[in-house]
């Protein structure tokens, strides 16, 4: 059998620069941004938070230091953060915010990975000189770990009405606010005014190499600024990372739906091929979780796909994770499900 072409649905973060994105680093106005003269560093903060209708935006090399940001603005040493277990900042940031910040986490279980306002409500500690104080909650949209689900808006007021009222803060993990958005027809701003901070990444269904923004208002970025440091995170003539962010807002922010679309096409057509060991679930976004009945199952579908040129992610040892994206072809899903046809190469 002739090698197939690989589709790789393993990750959004997978992406490589487009042409134009290229040409937009190549052309791209720098300077020191730690001196804070990179016009073009400026010039996406200040898009960015004016897309988020918030004051401020902060450029910062990843996710993880995005989030992790944005827990130092709200907790000390000792201090509690609530959110669900499968939440990036506990699941995937090597517990970056216990090691270096000295914070708490107190992970919750929610069936649909998305937690309920009576879970938090139930998990905020009382004050007791015996027990560490409750003092942000950390949500993430879209919910990576459970296959892209998408946080309403309303749900995430809820949250925030509760945060304020108990005394929290709430920071929204947004690294794919922007699959959410266009899921739901949400403006960004609606998302942002719901909470005190934000991340939001480039590097994944946008197409950037790199980089992530902390937004929020001016006293807080001021601050995220000198913590940026702190981690190591001061960029120099990050300008021809900036001009990618940039060509990204222009030109890859509607794309998202196409995504989307090319997410439910191939659920679809992997719910009609596999058979009864395979379970699929529907996308709200970009992400396809594939649920199997057992490790050997989930393991040769993995390998076996991986031999046809369809590559993918074991989440767990019965869940596989597919991401649609910029870098696949329009007819991606239907050349991944005609791979499948045949019942010996379903795995």
């Amino acid at each position: 059998m002739q090698a197939a072409e690989v589709l790789d649905f393993r990750s959004d973060t997978f992406t490589r620069p487009s042409p134009g994105m290229r040409e937009a680093m190549a052309r791209a106005e720098v300077g020191d941004d730690v001196f804070r003269e990179d016009p073009t560093v400026a010039e996406l903060e200040r898009r960015a938070a004016g897309l988020f209708g918030r004051e401020a935006a902060l450029l910062v090399p990843s996710g993880t230091m995005a989030n992790l940001i944005g827990i130092a603005l709200h907790c000390g040493r000792g201090d509690e953060v609530i959110l669900e277990r499968r939440t990036h900042s506990f699941a995937h940031e090597v517990g970056g915010a216990a090691a270096l910040l000295g914070a708490v986490f107190h992970p919750l279980d929610a069936p649909s990975g998305i937690l309920s306002v009576e879970s938090i409500r139930s998990a905020i500690r009382p004050a007791d000189v015996h027990e560490p104080i409750s003092r942000l909650v950390v949500m993430e949209n879209t919910a990576n770990l459970c296959g892209g689900k998408v946080v309403d808006l309303e749900h995430l007021r809820a949250v925030g009405s509760l945060c304020r009222d108990r005394g929290l803060g709430l920071h929204l993990d947004g690294a794919r606010i922007w699959n959410a958005s266009v899921a739901s027809g949400t403006p960004l701003s609606d998302y942002a005014a719901e909470v005190d901070s934000l991340s939001c990444c480039l590097s994944k269904g946008l197409g950037c190499p790199v980089g992530s923004l902390v937004i929020g208002d001016e006293p807080d970025i001021e601050r995220a600024r000198w913590i940026r440091k702190m981690l190591g995170g001061g960029m120099r003539q990050a300008g021809v990372l900036a001009a990618c962010g940039l060509y990204a807002l222009e030109n890859h922010l509607d794309r998202l739906a196409d995504d989307h679309a090319l997410a439910a096409e191939l659920a679809e057509g992997l719910g009609e091929v596999l058979d009864e060991r395979f379970r699929v679930d529907p996308p709200q976004s970009n992400m396809v979780l594939v649920h199997t009945d057992c490790l050997e199952t989930c393991e040769r579908a993995v390998a076996g796909w991986a031999a046809l040129g369809i590559l993918c992610l074991a989440l767990s040892d019965t869940t596989i994770r597919l991401v649609t994206h910029m870098d696949l072809s329009p007819d991606a899903a239907s050349r991944a499900v005609a791979r499948l046809q045949s019942p010996r190469e379903r795995g």
